[in-house]
């Protein structure tokens, strides 16, 4: 079974509750679906900065404990090193947290769900914009 990790912009649009994001996330089984432990930081971020959103809190919270968190872990790191060098000699920049998230969904060889189309710099990465 394919897995589908979501990018924070995913998570967000599913959030504000976006029908064709939807739509797609109860097409797949539930078991397929994850976020990078990179996103879930940016999750927090966010929430961190509208500490009163306790609506927002609530959502973000109960959507984390439904979906895998993806640790990350030495493979990941050394998936991440080679990815971000090829890049750089390539002279192809991504921010920094999408390099992350990027090197997370290669080494774990999953379809990363995103809109962001700075991702396509990324050689065989596996993408799918759900919007």
């Amino acid at each position: 079974m394919k897995r589908y990790i979501l990018d924070t912009n995913m998570v967000s649009y599913l959030i504000k509750k976006n029908p064709n994001v939807a739509r797609h996330i109860a097409d797949v089984p539930i078991t397929s679906l994850c976020v990078s432990s990179i996103t879930e930081g940016e999750l927090l971020f966010g929430l961190s900065k509208h500490p009163n959103a306790k609506l927002l809190h609530r959502v973000i919270r109960e959507f984390l404990l439904r979906t895998d968190v993806l640790p990350w872990d030495s493979s990941v790191a050394e998936c991440y090193g080679h990815l971000r060098a090829n890049m750089e000699r390539q002279g192809k920049i991504l921010a920094p947290l999408d390099m992350l998230i990027a090197a997370h969904a290669l080494e774990t060889d999953s379809i990363l769900v995103t809109n962001d189309k700075a991702f396509k710099k990324v050689s065989g990465l596996m993408l799918e914009d759900w919007t």
